[in-house]
């Protein structure tokens, strides 16, 4: 009658494997893990752009000087659309900037009112930006 057992180098072989796989396992959970931070932090800053960009829609743009108060401001933590502050992002901070730019070149910043400006935002988290974005809002003179 032959022995059934597993040799000693057939469980070695065995354990190996199984180590690899629970070793695989532990370092793709690790990486789902800061994927899935960096997601968050993502989903905030666009939260954040949107909450600037609809504070600015609500002033009534009729050349820069109506909106001079949103420029070269660092908000830190950033403020939501009401203008409330948002302390439960203390970590982000946002800085805005709000330029003149050319009615024949809007990429094109000039020292005149034009009737267009750019404003943009820029979030940080921990000092170090993480977006950027730009819109444009032109003078309606209503």
């Amino acid at each position: 009658m032959k022995n059934r057992a597993f040799s000693l180098v057939e469980v070695l072989i065995a354990i190996l494997l199984l180590g690899l796989s629970i070793a695989s396992l532990i370092v793709a959970n690790t990486s789902f893990t800061k994927g899935s931070a960096v997601a968050t932090d993502l989903s905030t800053v666009e939260f954040l752009i949107e909450q600037v960009r609809e504070r600015s829609a609500s002033v009534k743009y009729t050349g820069l000087s109506s909106l001079q108060h949103f420029d070269n401001v660092v908000f830190s933590p950033p403020m939501s659309a009401d203008g409330s502050s948002l302390n439960s992002f203390a970590a982000f901070s946002e800085q805005i900037t709000v330029e003149n730019v050319s009615e024949n070149n809007l990429t094109q910043v000039v020292a005149y009112d034009s009737g267009f400006i750019r404003i943009t935002a820029r979030v940080f988290l921990n000092s170090k930006e993480i977006s950027s974005t730009s819109w444009l809002r032109a003078n309606t003179g209503d």
